[in-house]
């Protein structure tokens, strides 16, 4: 009984206590307000979740992103919201706070555009990659696909310094002998070019589709990847207006060092001396104070001595130009957008504007682009109905400039001008016939081309049924091209051209896409169905035409108009177009978020081809397996966040032909058709038409298939995550026009099916990301890929015509575009080694010396073999981003590994005579062999190739590979109190650079720059300075 007593007054008593304590922390607790905004932009977060830990204390943020609550000053907030990393923040004396939220780029409940339809990240089983369009627009180019460049694992980007930034992608390598490009959709239209056109900051997302599975909804047009492009929309909240400007300045720092006009006369004499000639006697009026040192008998140059002018006329001086310094400038890059956006419940807008203009560092090349953009929908019927549209209206313009190879190969000793300061200086007597490379730029400045183009949507989105929509969606691209180019007369040395020239071209062209689709979605219990069905028309349309017009009295821009000239006239154009039918379907299932399956099949119609073939059924699978939601995972650890394995197959094709491919061609040829077949002796011919190609009405698709193995994981509470891949993919029935023999007559021309190819890939991305305390936090991110190609299979009538030497050494089973040559051995360096080598008609002391592989004693042709290919080991990026209370700091390097070049500027800088004797060389040429320099590897000065050592070998060829800083980029946002009061919600203003320099490069790469080999437009330093303002 006294036990009984005991419990109850204990029960009593801790009721009590517990009261005690409850009425105690309610009376230390307090309202404590806030707001929550984006760490990047400081934008307001709507509906957030705000808790209080240990209790179920909340609230959640308004419209503005405020919010309010009652907590004691010892607890703490939790905040969350989905596509942010969650924050637990302490209250302490605080009754405001602002608390900045990071996005969270790996949340798996993130949708994606994957074609057609949208899917939760963690329910794809394609090869998709995921890109941060933020980091790819830190790059000041004109083309956000050259952004790209080295941050997507199997996408391999190419391009030079260009003000367009033209660029050359491959995703998983080459996979076909025709156009390799991939194809580009921007908010469901798609194109195949024109990306420097889409002004960078309107986009919004871009996923990259990589394998078959993934890309095969496109089918025929989807064999190289997809590139899926969404622009940026308004927003609910209230009117944001994004204000972004940078200025960039641009320079030419890999420029190959060249022979100034005393070199040049050093060159020049002891190319005479060492063929045994006098150095006197040459044609491009050198003088030489020369004799023999009367101890050793050794030649020896006192002075070089030049005339002070070059013509009879005393015109022209001689000089001492640098044509590189020249032809060069500091380019300028300006770029400025606004937009102004906002969204409601019934629907939202975005109005763009854009400018960009990049004056290159090559004089007179510039491209500017103007870009105007209106992004909007309207809801209608409770939110039933949807229509809007998204339309870019673009206008660019770009003069285009590359003369690097007459910048080489100009004498020194000729001046830009001639003494009055108005001619043009140019070469006389026996110098080469090189054009002055100023001329040619101040000439050409006028020769840029216009375009106009409107691109975009018009859709509509109905809700028939719960979870059942329908979507029209029709794109339009209209392209209108105008470009007048100049040629004026001139007077340059003695190259001259006395009659002035105009040709006008235009061009239409006009894309329309249909698109109509179903789409499904259901979830119900541990099941989840996405589904779509469509049907789509494409149809391309291109017109174009041009004429000339010689001898204009005045060369003036306003004047020089075709009906303005007096001379001869000409004209020409054409017209083409094709269409594209199809109908596709595609089906994702997830059961318990756990296992994941995939179809797809598309059914394609080309007017390409002939009426045997016209079809082509293009289907795919793909499984996902999360092994992270399985229960011996998920019940016994906690390193796993996800872990999915994934497989995919399909079918993709390529239509990449001529649109009258299938066709009999004749054309009009006066002569070689006409014939006096009257007997009239005199006067116009009858004429006919010959044929030029042979139809092929068999001609069919060529088809790729793709089997893809990945594996994707977040591990640590995500602090660790990537992905792996392995690939085959194997292109069939490739389309070709191969070449013919004469003795076929006129129409041997013929497309044909017949090539095969394989590319074999893995692909590893990684990346860690590490929240050291609230005010610092760093994001690596790295990606790394290899594929392995080669040509499996081609017809007896073009096996010889890719490579090889046509008697049994062909390109079958080697990668495409592999390099066929000899092999060069180093120098000859002593009269032994030159005796003791095979029969090699020119090999004396200082020559190259090549390799007899037959062992036949003899180096000929039959010594050739396969020296190299263009293909990279492997290729990486790694992106660093720091973030410190409101400093940013994000540094890229790019690299590549194990690529053969073919170093093309050595033909000019390490030989006399193999390119030819009258042009300028390389600086390099002086250090070149002789008794006195026995340890360079530079050949020995010849005036003559005796050694015939402009044959390709691999002299020519040097390892590529390189690791680059692409870009580095340092941001302040400045304090929101202080932008407040200036009525902006953000501020950040940055510094950065571009191209900032070579960290590596492979030690046998003797030119400057690896990724620009050759004579194409150099890859300038960038240094820029920007500002980032929302209002």
């Amino acid at each position: 009984m006294n036990n009984l007593i005991m419990k109850k007054q204990l029960l009593i008593l801790f009721l009590c206590f517990v009261s005690l304590q409850s009425f105690v922390s309610k009376a230390q607790q307090s309202t404590v307000g806030g707001k929550v905004v984006d760490s990047k932009t400081n934008d307001p977060l709507p509906g957030v979740n705000i808790g209080v830990k240990g209790t179920s204390r909340g609230t959640a943020t308004d419209i503005d992103g405020n919010f309010s609550l009652q907590a004691a000053a010892d607890e703490v907030l939790v905040i969350s919201y989905l596509g942010y990393i969650s924050k637990e923040v302490p209250i302490g004396n605080r009754a405001t706070i602002t608390v900045t939220l990071e996005e969270n780029r790996l949340t798996l409940d993130e949708v994606v555009v994957t074609g057609y339809q949208t899917e939760r990240k963690k329910d794809l089983t394609g090869a998709v990659s995921v890109v941060d369009v933020e980091d790819m627009n830190r790059q000041a180019v004109a083309n956000p696909i050259k952004g790209l460049q080295g941050r997507v694992a199997g996408m391999y980007i190419t391009g030079n310094g260009s003000p367009s930034a033209p660029a050359t992608v491959r995703i998983r390598g080459i996979g076909t002998l025709n156009n390799n490009d991939p194809l580009y959709i921007i908010d469901g239209v798609p194109t195949k070019a024109g990306m420097h056109e889409l002004n960078p900051a309107d986009i919004e997302s871009l996923q990259v589709l990589k394998d078959a599975s993934a890309t095969s909804i496109y089918g025929s047009r989807a064999a190289n990847g997809v590139i899926i492009i969404t622009t940026r929309r308004g927003k609910t909240g209230k009117t944001q207006v994004n204000a972004n400007a940078y200025t960039s300045v641009s320079s030419f720092t890999t420029r190959t060092r060249m022979l100034d006009t005393e070199g040049y006369g050093k060159a020049l004499w002891q190319s005479n001396i060492n063929n045994g000639t006098d150095p006197n006697a040459n044609s491009v009026q050198y003088m030489f104070d020369w004799g023999v040192d009367p101890q050793t008998g050794t030649p020896v140059l006192n002075k070089v001595l030049v005339p002070e002018y070059l013509d009879a006329n005393r015109t022209m001086k001689s000089s001492n130009t640098d044509w590189f310094d020249e032809i060069s400038r500091t380019g300028v890059i300006q770029n400025y957008d606004v937009s102004l956006s906002n969204g409601t419940e019934n629907g939202s807008y975005l109005l763009s504007i854009g400018y960009f203009d990049n004056k290159g560092v090559i004089k007179t090349s510039e491209f500017n682009r103007l870009s105007a953009r209106l992004n909007s929908d309207y809801k209608f019927f409770n939110g039933k109905v949807t229509v809007g549209q998204n339309l870019s209206l673009t206008k660019s313009a770009e003069v285009g400039a590359g003369p690097m190879n007459e910048a080489m190969q100009a004498l020194p000793i000729l001046p830009v001008r001639t003494v009055d300061g108005e001619g043009w200086g140019g070469p006389v007597g026996g110098m080469n016939d090189r054009q002055n490379p100023v001329r040619l730029l101040e000439d050409n400045k006028h020769n840029n081309y216009d375009f106009m183009r409107v691109f975009g949507n018009f859709f509509a989105d109905v809700s028939l049924y719960k979870g059942l929509t329908f979507r029209s969606n029709f794109g339009v691209d209209y392209g209108n091209y105008t470009h007048r180019r100049y040629r004026k007369a001139y007077q340059s040395g003695y190259l001259n051209n006395p009659v002035n020239r105009l040709e006008s071209n235009q061009s239409h062209s006009v894309k329309t896409t249909w698109t109509n689709t179903l789409n499904y979605s259901l979830v119900s219990g541990n099941h989840r169905l996405d589904a779509v069905a469509g049907t789509e028309l494409y149809r391309d349309n291109l017109t174009s035409f041009w004429a000339s017009r010689e001898n204009f009295v005045l060369e003036d821009d306003a004047f020089m108009y075709l009906d303005a000239g007096t001379g001869i006239k000409d004209n020409g154009g054409s017209g083409a177009k094709h269409m594209l039918l199809s109908y596709f379907g595609k089906a994702n299932y997830s059961f318990a978020d756990k296992y994941l399956l995939s179809a797809t099949i598309r059914y394609d119609g080309s007017s390409r081809f002939g009426q045997n073939n016209r079809f082509g059924t293009f289907p795919a699978f793909s499984a996902g397996w999360r092994l992270s939601e399985e229960a011996f995972i998920k019940d016994n650890t906690s390193f796993f966040n996800d872990l999915k394995l994934r497989f995919g197959w399909g079918m993709t094709g390529n239509q990449e032909i001529d649109n009258n491919a299938i066709y009999n061609l004749y054309v009009t040829d006066y002569a070689g058709t006409s014939y006096d077949i009257n007997g009239n002796k005199s006067g116009v011919l009858p004429s006919g038409f010959k044929l030029i190609q042979n139809a092929n009405p068999n001609l069919r698709w060529e088809a790729s298939t793709m089997s893809n193995l990945g594996l994707d994981f977040e591990i640590l509470n995500q602090r660790l995550y990537g992905s792996a891949e392995v690939y085959v993919r194997k292109t069939s029935d490739i389309l070709l026009l191969p070449p013919y023999i004469g003795t076929l007559g006129e129409g041997g021309n013929q497309w044909v099916n017949g090539a095969s190819m394989q590319n074999k890939g893995f692909e590893l991305t990684l990346g860690h990301r590490t929240q050291i305390s609230n005010d610092l936090s760093i994001d690596l991110n790295a990606n790394f890929d290899m594929y392995r190609n080669k040509i499996t299979h081609l017809p007896a009538e073009v096996v010889n015509a890719y490579g090889g030497d046509g008697r049994g050494q062909n390109i079958l089973g080697r990668p495409i575009n592999s390099f066929f040559g000899y092999v060069a051995d180093g120098l000859f360096r002593s009269e032994a080694e030159v005796d003791a080598h095979a029969t090699q008609p020119g090999k004396a002391l200082g020559r190259i010396r090549y390799k007899d592989l037959t062992g036949d004693g003899i180096v000929d042709d039959f010594d050739r073999t396969w020296i190299g290919t263009p293909h990279p080991d492997f290729t990486y990026g790694f992106n660093t981003s720091v973030r410190y209370k409101a400093f940013d700091l994000n540094l890229f390097l790019q690299g590549v590994s194990g690529i053969d070049v073919v170093n093309n500027f050595k033909y000019a800088t390490d030989f006399w005579s193999v390119s030819e004797t009258g042009s300028n060389k390389g600086a390099r040429l002086l250090d070149a062999w002789s008794p006195s320099n026995l340890t360079s590897d530079i050949p020995m000065i010849s005036l003559v190739d005796n050694n015939f050592e402009s044959r390709f070998s691999t002299y020519f060829i040097e390892k590529g590979s390189y690791l680059k800083l692409r870009n580095a980029q340092l941001g302040y946002t400045l304090p929101a109190q202080l932008t407040g009061k200036v009525g902006l919600q953000s501020l950040r203003v940055y510094v950065g650079g571009d191209n900032l320099g070579i960290l590596l490069k492979s030690k046998s790469f003797t030119g400057i720059d690896p990724e620009n080999p050759g004579f194409g437009y150099p890859n300038p330093l960038v240094l820029t300075t920007g500002v980032n303002i929302r209002l």
